[in-house]
């Protein structure tokens, strides 16, 4: 029995045995609350019966082997009691138990016997809540817990039993499919879960809640899996700190934590990270009806010029659009609204049409003729037990008719959550419009939405990731000279220059031609600047001969070369290597900015051509490479190909480069390339 097969059974189960005392009896009540129809098998050989079930006095009793199991009892015993039924052919168990890894000490061992007993079977744990299936009717769970049965829904993984209670008490009008905590994650993961999640039709979007993930490699394959089904994930990943970055040779581990992987791993994934259980709600419910957007317009409707003005400003820090409105749609607004109304979008359509189903309709019928990607009627709703939500109605019944006409996606929005009644949210979410509570919480939705798109679009051109493997050996670091030379094998663009001793120094200037840079060559000091290991526009060989006399006591080996033209800016190229993540890929403002300009993007390796592009042109100093104030523009193209080249060296060298830094790389003015000043490469 596979993995997958055994999770499925255990997420569907037929039948279900529970094991301890009371976090048992109250799963079975949690099941039968929920129509569970299903033979459910209680096992405690000190009672007669739990939540008036008769009990078996142990596993070897059971009539067969169960598909799901709920474990509450200690944790030696549900070593032996997952061991049991493992031989037994059982289909998986929710360990409720804790005291594993998640302790320390003899946990970390414990959770190893546990694993090891489990054998085929899927296990959800330890140390965690368990599993509600909304769709079928299961609860293994021993607790309180919102949800209700759906027809179809939004799934939610979660890597806290505490977040999951509350999420499942959401009041939004979110329909939830599955509530699945995981806990320890000793024998499943997320990818387990994404995998099995999206064979299922009912599921319409994944909302994942990280603490930590690991096999970034197979996790990144089961993303894009649900991206190839055009499934959505949305995800919250706790802890921002950057642990991974820890000081080493080069500059690149100061820009490239633990957290900014995580980052460029969910960019690259198509995976809205959000920071907030507020937008993971409003996304979810978003992309739960509409999936990921083909653009990024908007239109919006209002009966309020401030409401306008709001959703426009955020509009634009979102980087959404709000295209004009085409001469067709206004005409028709015009002949519906009068020249009481200035037609624009946003559009302000006043009140006076409030509560005319006719009119709002043929208001709502040309907006949508624009074809936006979404549009938003932004209406707030009075307290039901206040009555007179008459014309509320309407206006719901015009657009919900306007959409089924036009075929165009619109949503509901209040400007604070709370202003849309259960009843209302109720009513929209069947008739397949959006209730979406709160401006801001919406608009980042749509620009979630819009990301989710851009990266189904692109799915089959996103590389998968590699499993972070490094061999074992001793860190070699590579001198200036060495690493140019390797980084220009690989199409690096690298100045003149010339390795030689004190006495050949002026020889090797006057091949070159003044004015030149002569700069110490050791492996053992990464930073020759702050060491005086670098002296810059040399015009003579007097000058030289002074300046190598300064440096010697630092080297006996020099690097001369001809100094390079002014840039029209300093860029860093690095790669650092994290032992869950592999390679990561850090392009920013490079020379003495990195100290001072927190200015730089990470991409994961392997990586392309068009993200290279898009990273670059996201960093504030690309105003410098676009030229700025007059200022000649910098060869980009050249740059992105300095960047493939790093790019290139450290892919065929993955499983031994641990650290590199190519910094700085001057960006010379457009087509006179791209030249790598310094550079440093460290190998295992």
């Amino acid at each position: 029995m596979s993995k997958k097969r055994a999770l499925q059974r255990l997420l569907n189960p037929g039948t279900v045995a529970v094991f301890g005392g009371e976090a048992a009896a109250e799963t079975i009540r949690q099941c039968q609350r929920i129509g569970f129809d299903g033979e459910i098998w209680p096992v405690n050989p000190n009672r007669d019966e739990l939540s008036g079930i008769p009990c078996f006095d142990s596993t070897a009793e059971l009539p067969g082997a169960p598909d799901a199991s709920f474990i509450g009892v200690p944790r030696e015993a549900a070593i032996q009691v997952i061991g049991e039924l493992s031989a037994l052919g059982a289909g998986g168990a929710v360990c409720y138990t804790s005291g594993f890894a998640e302790n320390g000490g003899d946990g970390v061992e414990m959770q190893q016997r546990l694993v090891d007993a489990a054998g085929d079977m899927a296990i959800i744990g330890p140390n965690c809540h368990g599993v509600v299936n909304c769709l079928d009717g299961v609860a293994l769970w021993p607790d309180e817990h919102g949800a209700q049965r759906v027809e179809s829904g939004v799934a939610l993984v979660l890597q806290s039993g505490n977040v999951g209670i509350s999420l499942s008490m959401q009041d939004r009008g979110l329909p939830i499919s599955y509530v699945i905590t995981i806990g320890n994650k000793a024998d499943l993961s997320f990818h387990d879960y994404i995998e099995a999640l999206s064979d299922d039709p009912r599921v319409s979007a994944i909302g994942l809640y990280i603490e930590s993930l690991n096999d970034i490699d197979v996790f990144s394959e089961a993303a894009l899996l649900a991206l190839r089904k055009k499934l959505p994930i949305v995800a919250i990943k706790t802890g921002t700190s950057d642990l991974g970055a820890e000081a080493t040779l080069s500059h690149t581990s100061s820009l490239a934590g633990s957290d900014e992987m995580y980052n460029a791993l969910f960019r690259r994934l198509g995976i809205p990270r959000v920071y907030s259980l507020s937008d993971f709600l409003e996304t979810l419910k978003f992309v739960s009806c509409y999936g990921g957007l083909a653009g990024n317009t908007i239109g919006s409707l209002s009966c309020s010029g401030g409401e306008a003005s709001m959703i426009a400003d955020a509009a634009e820090q979102l980087e959404l659009s709000m295209p004009a409105i085409t001469e067709a749609s206004r005409q028709k607004l015009e002949e519906v609204l009068g020249d009481r109304v200035h037609v624009t979008n946003p559009l302000d359509y006043d009140v006076f049409i409030w509560g005319d189903q006719a009119a709002l309709h043929d208001c709502f019928s040309a907006m949508l003729s624009n074809e936006f990607d979404c549009t938003i009627l932004v209406i707030d709703y009075p307290r039901p037990e206040n009555g007179g939500l008459k014309n509320w109605e309407i206006a719901e019944k015009a657009l919900t008719d306007a959409c089924k006409e036009t075929g165009q996606r619109a949503v509901i929005m209040s400007t604070i959550p709370e202003n849309i009644p259960a009843i209302a949210r109720d009513r929209l979410m069947k008739s397949g419009i959006a209730p979406m509570q709160g401006l801001d919480e919406c608009l980042r939705a749509i620009r979630f939405a819009v990301q989710i798109g851009e990266a189904q679009r692109r799915v089959d051109e996103i590389p998968a990731l590699p499993k972070a493997d490094l061999q074992e050996g001793t860190p070699t670091v590579l001198n200036e000279w060495d690493s140019k030379q390797a980084l220009a094998m690989y199409g690096l663009m690298i100045p003149e220059g010339q390795l030689c001793s004190a006495s050949e120094a002026v020889e090797a200037a006057e091949s070159l031609g003044y004015p030149v840079a002569a700069k110490i060559v050791s492996a053992d000091i990464a930073h020759k600047t702050e060491a005086g290991g670098v002296k810059l526009n040399i015009a003579s060989a007097d000058a030289l001969h002074a300046a190598i006399a300064e440096m010697s006591n630092l080297s006996d080996q020099f690097l001369i070369e001809k100094m390079s033209a002014s840039p029209v800016a300093e860029i860093i190229i690095g790669i650092k290597r994290d032992p869950n993540f592999g390679l990561a890929l850090v392009v920013g403002a490079g020379g003495i900015l990195v100290e001072i300009v927190a200015d730089s993007a990470m991409l994961l390796l392997p990586t392309t051509r068009d993200e290279i592009r898009t990273a670059l042109s996201s960093l504030k100093v690309s105003k410098l490479l676009n030229g700025f104030r007059g200022k000649p523009a910098g060869d980009i193209e050249a740059t992105i190909k300095a960047v493939e080249a790093v790019a290139a060296y450290a892919e065929v060298h993955r499983d031994s480069i641990t650290e590199l830094d190519v910094n700085p790389l001057f960006v010379l003015p457009q087509g006179q390339g791209a030249v790598a000043v310094d550079a440093l490469i460290k190998m295992s």
